[in-house]
């Protein structure tokens, strides 16, 4: 046994054996009792040994979590200028209207907000431009 078998598990590592028990069960590994007892096991469990017993005869494959990048839904693209300009504006227009209460300036950032607002939501796309 490793000298990591005797460190307490943490709750994401119960989570982890907990998935690889579902995939066992999806790939017919395992029926729905042992699941539900082994599943019972794990959150009873306190130490990597323990967890470890539970899925030793369950295949490798099947215990290692997958990457974030070969889980679906998980891709991450970059925020187009028109979501950052809508965002600046929106975290502005708090503090402008703000100004406007109090100042007799603040009217005019209050302005120029909507007009930011209006400019970018009615720019066309990107190579589109005249």
């Amino acid at each position: 046994m490793t000298a990591r078998g005797h460190l307490r598990a943490s709750d994401a590592d119960r989570e982890q054996v907990i998935e690889a028990l579902k995939r066992a069960f999806v790939y017919g590994l395992l029926d729905r009792d042992d699941l539900y007892v082994r599943a019972g096991q794990v959150l009873a469990s306190r130490t990597y040994a323990e967890l470890t017993a539970l899925t030793a005869d369950i295949p490798a494959g099947l215990i290692v979590t997958p990457s974030p990048a070969i889980m679906p839904g998980l891709s991450r693209r970059p925020a187009g200028k028109k979501v950052v300009a809508w965002a600046l504006c929106l975290l502005i227009l708090g503090p402008a209207l703000g100004a406007a209460f109090f100042t007799f300036y603040g009217g005019f950032v209050v302005m120029f907000v909507f007009a930011l607002i209006g400019a970018t939501a009615t720019a066309p796309p990107r190579g589109e431009g005249i």
